[in-house]
């Protein structure tokens, strides 16, 4: 079957009436330009082009061939340029999953300012702590934490979440404070059931190395919000992101223990489907993203 390549070098023959031509705007040899059109004559059993030292003409069924393909080329082109500016306006629709902190935190108010400031996108925003599969849930975009595992996809680094032990201070009043992460097995810690590491389980530092602390509570949600409000309840102790307790330390609602110890930070990453280039729009939200974290760096 003849090529749709070969087809739109023949029409490029016909309008240029010359061979050299073709091949210098192909950049490509003119011998090979020859040898391309011949074989689109002997794939289609018939000749095209009669050839002299001086022009060339179309024969019959070569005029046939012209006016029906000679739209080809420009019809291509339209449609290559039709997709490269869909990547390049900042204009469609944005479907994306983030986890639930986040969302509620940062992201709900820094992508709606992100869609005013660009009035021709819209966005979609799903707030969800479970895995979803981007493809498959046909998302452009999702925010995640931690390593990526899955080779089909792409991860752009955003910023670290540190996470922070923190109580109240009636709490710490009434049971102590503790001086060292071994004393935590004294208190009340609340444990966050999506903790990859275990509920309980919690990281601190010594030096350059990270180790384990098993604790204990009461009390675990997969609901870093419903641990909040149970801290600043004065029931216990929490392993929580900076993020979300920031404001609560500042007021003195919430007072940060073991700070020098601790030692969880976990990796929040924009991740999108494996492309060359992936669509203006993503590209562009990514980046104000990131550009909104960094201006807010010490909350994280």
């Amino acid at each position: 079957m003849p090529q749709i390549d070969d087809l739109v070098l023949f029409t490029q023959v016909v309008e240029h009436g010359s061979f050299s031509q073709v091949a210098q705007a192909n950049h490509i040899t003119k011998s090979m330009v020859s040898k391309r059109v011949s074989k689109l004559e002997t794939e289609l059993g018939t000749q095209l082009l009669y050839r002299t030292t001086r022009k060339l003409t179309l024969t019959e069924a070569g005029e046939v061939l012209y006016y029906r393909s000679k739209d080809i080329n420009a019809t291509a082109k339209a449609a290559f340029d039709a997709v490269t500016g869909y990547n390049e306006n900042l204009s469609g629709h944005i479907r994306m999953s983030v986890p639930t902190i986040s969302g509620e935190l940062l992201l709900a108010e820094a992508i709606s300012d992100f869609c005013q400031q660009n009035p021709g996108l819209s966005v979609d925003m799903a707030m969800d702590n479970n895995f979803v599969d981007l493809v498959a849930d046909n998302y452009d975009l999702v925010i995640r934490t931690g390593y990526l595992e899955d080779s089909s996809l792409i991860a752009r680094f955003i910023f670290n979440s540190h996470w922070a032990i923190c109580a109240s201070p009636d709490y710490l009043a009434k049971q102590g404070t503790p001086q060292l992460p071994t004393d935590l097995r004294k208190h009340n810690c609340f444990g966050y059931t999506h903790e990859s590491g275990g509920t309980f389980d919690w990281q601190f530092k010594n030096n350059s190395d990270v180790y384990t602390v098993k604790v204990n509570g009461n009390f675990s949600s997969n609901n870093a919000a419903g641990l909040r409000k149970s801290v600043l309840a004065g029931n216990g102790i929490a392993y929580l992101p900076m993020c979300l307790i920031y404001d609560d330390i500042q007021q003195g609602d919430l007072v940060e223990v073991l700070a020098p110890h601790s030692a969880k930070v976990v990796g929040v990453y924009a991740v999108y489907p494996y492309t060359k280039k992936p669509a203006k729009r993503i590209q562009v939200l990514i980046e104000h993203l990131r550009q909104r974290y960094f201006a807010m760096q010490e909350r994280f």
